[in-house]
């Protein structure tokens, strides 16, 4: 998309409807208060209670991600334009702010073309598949102490296989368009993404010895304290030599990160060189937004994942017994606001790398996945479990 600037709006009629909209917002957020003040507590302990908490977190999370994933979009395209010396979207709304809510209609209200040949169902199917994988996977993200939808014992392994699911839904987009070309961005995206998994996870598996569990909460509740508790150098006082170790798994779980969402330098499967714009090339309208919301829904969850396994999580890095001594809900949304900006640091950094890392051939792709990373996380895990087991002798 071009940046042109056509025209300007009105900045009396931008503040005027910023003004109402928040004062609607307020008006609502009172009268939610006022009738939670209404209900008895003791409802909230029933199975209808239970039920409409649990459909409450969903939704709270469902929406906050989506209205997240609007100013991120926008964000990612005011750095990309940033690093090219150009304004990036700056006409709707203010400084742009409403760009993406504008794409957002443009793309609902345009009319869906499903090619001749194609199977419908499945090709309908797919963007949708791929939309709802890419959020089923957010039940088992901690945002803070207690902010998570489902506390699995098992989370690692279920984010796993949500992962491993996605693939499914871009290689029924590819085969039902009936078209060689996305049917090839479609092969080349699933070999690249099934290439990458190996590589992540054995570089969680050393996450996993050194925290001895597979629960997220548990994982980020060892990191608390000082920054050099976090994983990403080392775990601790005990275990600060595996910095040598934590770290470079942090840098090639970034980098998978890139290949398996399919991002910049790795977007080989929507080379609109080589492909004419990959597996979605016969896509439009709807099904076309579902696909790029799951794939940026995708990314902002490898933000938070690196987040949550190597940096700490919520913990802000400052001694606990400090945080511990402030009031309850300011040490809650201290804990919050640290999570949202480590994962909104590690989005900018994506974007930066789109913005200036040029793409990488096919075969240079698999050869860094396949000859580097999986090679050198499978000796990270060795290293790790000879330092947990001599650690546990007496040896060290």
């Amino acid at each position: 998309m071009t940046d042109v600037v056509t025209h300007r709006s009105n900045p009396l009629a931008t503040i005027f409807l910023s003004v109402v909209g928040l004062a609607i917002a307020g008006g609502l957020g009172f009268l939610a208060v006022w009738l939670w003040g209404q209900i008895p507590p003791t409802f909230w302990t029933s199975p209808v209670g239970w039920l409409l908490i649990t459909a409450g977190g969903i939704l709270l999370v469902t929406v906050g991600i989506l209205i997240s994933l609007a100013f991120l979009l926008l964000a990612d395209r005011k750095i990309w334009a940033g690093v090219q010396m150009r304004k990036g979207p700056n006409v709707v709304g203010p400084f742009g702010l409403l760009q993406s809510f504008a794409d957002f209609f443009k793309f609902v209200l345009k009319e869906i073309i499903v090619p001749a040949g194609a199977d419908k169902v499945v090709f309908l199917l797919a963007p949708l598949l791929t939309f709802i994988l890419a959020f089923i996977a957010w039940a088992a993200i901690p945002f803070a102490p207690g902010w998570v939808i489902s506390d699995l014992n098992v989370g690692i392994l279920y984010i796993f296989a949500i992962s491993s699911l996605g693939v499914y839904g871009i290689i029924m987009g590819g085969w039902a368009s009936n078209s060689k070309y996305p049917f090839l961005g479609s092969l080349r995206s699933a070999a690249q993404m099934v290439s990458y998994e190996v590589s992540i996870g054995l570089v969680i598996i050393n996450v996993i010895l050194l925290a001895g569990t597979m629960n997220l909460t548990s994982i980020v509740t060892q990191q608390q304290g000082m920054f050099w508790n976090w994983f990403a150098f080392g775990g601790g006082s005990g275990t600060w030599p595996l910095i040598v170790v934590m770290w470079p798994m942090a840098i090639i779980f970034f980098v998978s990160a890139l290949a398996e969402t399919n991002r910049p330098p790795f977007d080989l499967p929507e080379a609109e060189s080589e492909l004419v714009a990959g597996y979605q090339v016969e896509y439009s309208s709807t099904p076309y937004l579902l696909f790029m919301i799951g794939e940026y829904a995708n990314i902002v969850f490898m933000c938070a994942m690196i987040t949550l396994l190597f940096f700490g999580g919520w913990n802000p890095g400052v001694p606990q017994y400090w945080l511990d001594s402030l009031p309850g809900w300011l040490e809650q949304g201290i804990y919050l606001v640290t999570f949202l900006a480590k994962t909104v640091f590690w989005f900018c950094m994506i974007a930066l790398v789109k913005a200036f890392v040029p793409r990488y051939r096919y075969d240079q792709l698999m050869r860094l996945g396949w000859k580097i990373f999986l090679p050198t996380s499978l000796v990270c895990v060795v290293i790790v479990s000879g330092w947990l087991v001599a650690t546990k002798a007496g040896l060290l």
